[in-house]
């Protein structure tokens, strides 16, 4: 009875970076009481997609919402994030296509995380494929194939189709967290209250799976 968990996020969102933390922590708490218990699909959102203008680090918008929010966050966390210089920021679909060539490869969350380093940390263009083939050959990727299979386009459609999907449930912001298809939790959430959902979520899907069981004995023995 895996909880099957899809968050949907931007690499170009700081609050999504912070976010990882507190997932992975109560993934890894839950899995290690028992093992598959939950299951982590990073899912694609573009805050803003071409044409639309990117943002600008200069700009009064991030800069106040960084100093205001990011870093008092990330400082209260651990976690080392910078505002990136990279200007105008970059667009991320080409680097969510390589997300699908990456897991392919059998390395989607080392790929997802390196993104958010590339980006937040090393301050790296992620809308380049160069730097996206750079990245890959960091995880432990084959830098040439994976740079082959992203510029085929193979996995345009299928990122095409994760981004329409996004759209179609109504998701408007990141990070949100959507569990077994049923239930939507946007935005920064604890460990302990991911914890607490997760739980909850799994016992709920354990019981209607008990119940649904019953029924089919009950019509069986009938």
């Amino acid at each position: 009875m895996t909880l099957k968990v899809q968050v949907y996020s931007d690499y170009v969102c700081p609050y999504c970076f912070l976010a990882e933390g507190p997932l992975n922590e109560a993934v890894a708490e839950l899995n290690g009481d028992l093992e598959g218990a939950v299951e982590i699909e990073w899912m694609p959102f573009e805050l803003r997609a071409a044409p639309t203008p990117t943002l600008e680090p200069s700009g009064d918008y991030l800069k106040d919402g960084w100093r205001d929010s990011v870093y008092p966050m990330a400082e209260s966390m651990g976690v080392h994030i910078v505002l990136p210089k990279v200007s105008p920021q970059p667009y991320t679909r080409l680097a969510f296509e390589g997300a699908l060539v990456a897991r392919d490869m059998g390395k989607a969350n080392e790929y997802n995380h390196r993104m958010f380093t590339a980006f937040f940390q090393d301050e790296l263009d992620i809308g380049k494929a160069d730097v996206l083939a750079d990245c890959a050959a960091d995880i432990g990727l084959d830098k040439k194939a994976f740079r082959i299979a992203l510029n085929s386009g193979q996995s345009a459609n299928e990122c095409e189709q994760h981004l329409r999907m996004g759209r179609e449930i109504g998701i408007n912001s990141v990070p949100t967290f959507v569990l077994n298809n049923r239930y939507s939790l946007p935005g920064m959430i604890p460990k302990e209250s991911l914890l607490s959902v997760f739980r909850e979520q799994i016992e709920a899907y354990a019981k209607r799976a008990e119940k649904d069981d019953t029924n089919s004995n009950s019509v069986t023995a009938s």
